[in-house]
């Protein structure tokens, strides 16, 4: 195969098998994030173009003081060439400074752009996506795959376009001064080639590889330092091995970053030697033609120092595809992520729905965990590369759950203003009625509704300003109370806040604080009980003043006094709004217009509780195992 076409054919099927894939619809879609800052990168180019320029003149300045200053004992002409010699370092320097300024501007501006991008894609995923993925690998797209896709702009496109200018305009300027020995310089140009398609796959490989591994390490870090891993690992005394598990995560990036290193330390030296063999053939040759009388000795000296601008950009530039393929790695994880559908979207003809009266309908309703067997960013970490013709379009991402089926043809109605009561063994399917009102997942068959509007048809804004939700493990952001509670209002007035905070009974214990609504509560509320964190809560719901009200009244895990102030703030926020409630304890029951018992996602029975007892079914058995244990005496 290779003895046909020499070393051409050699390289060509050598580049065939190492090459690493160049995408045009890949490279079109990365300048579209560069197209913003076009002014700033034609800056950039410009000032590329300009130091080029200064940096090739020294040569040229050399040779005429050999070659005329010096043999015509011209003292001015060598005072006017040294002081052009200290000029083109100064002028290089202001270019310089320009050519960072304009890089500057644009890799941040593009930073921003895709953190932006990204995050807001994130913010559309719906829970499947959460509940399936490590917070620290979502961590590691948005921050060093954010800034290693700038780089692939700012630092090796730039750097590409530098290397093709000097090398352009070095090799102009050398077949003026001598041709043949211009020739004999760029002869050794396939001994470039050949390394750079050595090593590219390698290279590119080991570069997506500590990118993995590195997101992995971040996820480590970030399950194991928040507040509840932390509090978890000492409570199981689990230290040591968190230790040793991050101890062999954090050495695989180790290992891989000095491979990575190794690889390219052994392709640079092997182009430097390539480099010293075409200046020392440049040398010998150009030392014959200076004896013969062919070439001034001036000639051969700037030839040699030109050599150096050259060999370093042919060096550049014959990995030019293996650098530019393996910084595009990291655009490529991005648009991994920003490529996955959003699993709940909302419509262009999406309606608004001003003056809400809160009635709700399930329509043969059907939800499966696993419609989808995607989980997380699991699958695009199984995919090699990106690829514009192979977007990540499924149905969502599956939520590891032991019965696939949650829910299976559910109907119902719920009217303005009624209470109704979810009961049902673990796993009947509860929790997920209640994550399919305000479409925290979207229905598998059938439909929701609200005020006879399918809620997919629903503007996000509306429908999340219309439905509150307290969960039986509430969040709060590592802030003051009173910033926690605003994120329901953000304008609300302190005399807001404090008439939802008494409404929810922890007014008068905020107000006991030091620092009062200003005492910051810790990383997710961990500097409050429980029972405090779930006032807080229930306060930031009433300070909302939604028309639908879901909650998950968990309190039995809570002191006798704590459950007894949240479900005096409960009874008092039920009242008048449409309200769907997870029942844990019989006097929410027993208040409940209507109950729905659910089993394995089906709704078993309905109706109120002296009709559900007299029924002696399912309800019936839960009374007397659960609710009336804690029934009060």
């Amino acid at each position: 195969m290779f003895h046909s076409g020499g070393w051409w054919s050699y390289l060509k099927y050598d580049e065939e098998q190492d090459k690493p894939k160049l995408d045009r619809a890949l490279l079109k879609r990365v300048l579209t994030y560069a197209n913003p800052y076009r002014v700033e990168l034609a800056l950039v180019f410009i000032t590329i173009i300009l130091i080029t320029g200064f940096t090739l003149l020294p040569p040229l300045l050399i040779r005429d003081l050999i070659d005329r200053a010096i043999p015509e004992e011209n003292l001015g002409r060598v005072t006017v060439l040294g002081l052009l010699m200290v000029a083109v370092p100064l002028v290089n320097g202001v270019l310089g400074v320009l050519q960072r300024w304009a890089s500057s501007r644009a890799g941040e501006g593009i930073i921003f752009d895709l953190r932006r991008q990204l995050f807001s894609h994130l913010q559309g995923m719906s829970m499947r996506f959460f509940t399936n993925t490590r917070t620290g690998e979502l961590m590691s797209r948005l921050n060093n795959d954010v800034v290693g896709a700038q780089q692939a702009i700012t630092g090796t496109l730039v750097t590409i376009v530098s290397n093709v200018f000097m090398v352009v305009l070095a090799l102009a300027i050398m077949l003026q001064i001598e041709w043949r020995l211009t020739l004999l310089a760029v002869a050794v140009l396939p001994l470039f080639v050949i390394p750079s398609r050595r090593v590219g796959k390698a290279l590119r490989r080991v570069a997506r590889e500590q990118m993995d591994r590195n997101a992995d390490m971040n996820a480590t870090m970030n399950e194991a330092l928040n507040v509840s891993g932390a509090l978890l690992v000492k409570l199981f005394g689990r230290a040591k091995d968190e230790d040793a598990k991050f101890e062999g995560e954090a050495a695989d990036v180790r290992d891989l970053g000095v491979r990575r290193a190794l690889i390219g330390r052994w392709f640079f030296m092997a182009l430097g030697l390539v480099s010293a063999l075409g200046t020392a053939a440049v040398f010998w040759v150009g030392a014959v033609f200076v004896i013969n009388g062919e070439l001034d000795e001036g000639d051969v000296v700037a030839l040699a120092l030109y050599l150096r601008e050259l060999y370093g950009p042919l060096a550049g530039l014959s990995n030019a595809r293996v650098e530019l393929a393996t910084s595009l790695v990291s655009f490529e994880r991005v648009f991994e992520v920003v490529d996955i559908r959003q699993e709940i979207s909302q419509h262009d003809d999406a309606v608004e729905l001003a003056d809400m009266q809160g009635s709700i309908t399930f329509d043969n309703v059907t939800f499966d965990y696993s419609a989808g067997e995607e989980v997380g960013l699991q699958t695009v970490k199984r995919m090699s590369m990106w690829r514009p013709t192979e977007k990540v379009e499924d149905d969502g991402f599956a939520q590891v759950s032991t019965r696939r089926t949650a829910l299976d043809g559910v109907s119902f109605e719920v009217e303005p203003g009624e209470l109704v009561a979810l009961v049902g063994p673990s796993g009947a399917g509860k929790t997920t009625v209640t994550y399919l009102v305000p479409r925290l997942y979207d229905a598998t068959t059938g439909v929701v509704r609200i005020d006879g509007h399918d809620v997919r048809d629903i503007e996000f804004d509306s429908l999340a300003g219309h439905i509150g939700v307290v969960t039986q493990e509430s969040y709060l952001f590592h802030d003051s109370i009173a910033a926690n509670l605003r994120y329901a209002k953000p304008d609300a007035t302190r005399d807001e806040l404090e008439a939802a905070a008494r409404a929810a009974n922890i007014h008068d214990y905020i107000a006991s604080l030091p620092r009062g609504y200003e005492t910051r509560v810790g990383e997710r509320g961990y500097r409050l009980s429980g029972g405090e964190k779930q006032r807080v809560a229930i306060a930031r719901v009433i300070l909302k003043d939604p028309r639908i009200l879901i909650l998950d009244e968990a309190t039995s895990h809570l002191d006798a006094r704590s459950e007894s102030l949240i479900q005096e703030a409960l009874d008092g926020i039920m009242r008048g709004r449409t309200s769907l409630v997870i029942a844990h304890r019989l006097s929410t029951i027993l208040a409940a217009d209507r109950i729905l018992v659910l089993d394995e996602g089906r709704i078993v029975e309905t109706g109120t509780h002296d009709q559900l007892l007299a029924a002696g079914g399912l309800y019936a058995r839960l009374y007397e195992t659960q609710f009336r244990a804690r029934a009060p005496v």
